[in-house]
């Protein structure tokens, strides 16, 4: 593979660094190898970057969802409306819990949560809404909150794919009553392992979130347990990897924007062949993953990977079509937003070491195709 979608070498360049970093904490008379010093500081930089009232890191992204829908007491006889078309933790740590998801379709073109959708699923048992920012672009998060405001309830924002990403010159994580980032390895702050935070406003939330992330302690008391709670703590090597890596995530980020940019504008032209890109723009997007909708998909799936070329397909079953959450699908009920996106979409690659010439040969390989 000439370029591989999922680049073997995305942390080469810190590689030394993250030796020495190893050697360094092990070392390290404290012996603290989680939720030390250096989890500290990252939650303090995260802060300063996102201006929330408080970061908590974790075990992960799927963690930080765990602890946010908990801190919401959100429960049995509980419903809580997620995406349709998403990865499965906005489903899963609903069930978790004892509550019931309930799909909200896709828009056929941004992928992302349809509202108008949404506010017709609301019911007398609705706890919360739990918008997800998908790839590109992110969730209609003005739209989204009013409809939440309208009818009393919280907003717990996916925004595991989204740090980096601002809309309205609000950052991703901060528009909903309780956010999350995800640094698992692919995603554009993602990390050489497992993690991810909580982001939120409200003090109270902050200190359940705290308490459950590592067995209801509240980190000044060993073995005084407030809640049930969980092991979802954060790695001391991690936090001080990130601390190394933010500085430069911002260059990062730009660079997969330049490259967004360039492919939706050597796309544009395919539109009549049944090639769709991203909106274009910068407000409210992320770029972690740059997707096409494709009516032959599979045939120029298989032309690219002749060409060398990498290529992903996302969640190619929605959600309530899928065999673990088929009991909260309601009998006859479809989704066709959602189904049209998960038959179309293919991921190209968009890694932020790409060499120009990388970017033209891939954005040259999909017009051939359709020459």
């Amino acid at each position: 593979m000439t370029l591989p979608f999922f680049p073997p070498d995305l942390f080469e360049a810190d590689r030394e660094i993250l030796l020495k970093t190893l050697y360094e904490i092990g070392t390290d008379p404290e012996q603290r190898f989680i939720l030390g010093k250096r989890t500290a500081a990252l939650e303090k930089a995260l802060r300063e970057a996102t201006g929330a009232g408080d970061v908590i890191a974790c075990g992960s992204g799927t963690g930080a969802l765990t602890l946010a829908v908990h801190a919401l007491d959100i429960g049995p006889g509980d419903e809580v409306i997620v995406p349709a078309f998403c990865c499965q933790p906005v489903a899963s740590t609903v069930v978790n819990r004892g509550a019931t998801p309930v799909f909200a379709d896709a828009d056929p073109w941004t992928m992302v949560l349809d509202p108008d959708h949404v506010e017709s699923l609301i019911t007398e048992r609705t706890r919360a809404i739990m918008p997800a920012h998908v790839f590109s672009i992110m969730a209609d998060m003005p739209r989204i909150n009013q409809i939440a405001e309208k009818h009393g309830l919280p907003v717990i924002e996916d925004a595991a794919v989204a740090q980096g990403a601002v809309l309205d010159g609000l950052p991703a994580g901060r528009w909903g009553d309780i956010g999350v980032f995800s640094f698992f390895q692919v995603k554009a702050f993602g990390t050489a392992g497992e993690g991810g935070v909580v982001l939120t406003d409200s003090p109270e939330l902050a200190q359940r979130v705290r308490q459950l992330r590592n067995h209801g302690q509240d980190g000044v008391h060993r073995f005084l347990h407030h809640r049930i709670g969980y092991n979802s703590r954060f790695d001391e090597i991690l936090a001080a990897f990130q601390l190394h890596r933010l500085p430069t995530f911002g260059d990062r980020l730009e660079r997969r924007a330049q490259i967004a940019e360039y492919y939706t504008e050597r796309f544009a032209p395919l539109r009549d062949r049944g090639v769709v890109a991203p909106p274009p723009g910068r407000n409210g997007r992320c770029y972690y993953v740059y997707s096409l909708l494709v009516e032959r998909r599979e045939d120029l799936r298989a032309y690219l990977t002749e060409c060398g070329i990498g290529t992903h397909v996302y969640y190619p079953v929605p959600l309530p079509l899928q065999p673990a959450f088929a009991e909260f699908a309601p009998e006859g009920a479809r989704w066709p937003g959602a189904e049209q996106v998960s038959r179309r979409n293919l991921a190209i690659p968009i890694w932020p070491h790409m060499k120009d010439s990388d970017v033209e040969y891939v954005a040259d390989s999909v017009c051939e195709f359709f020459a």
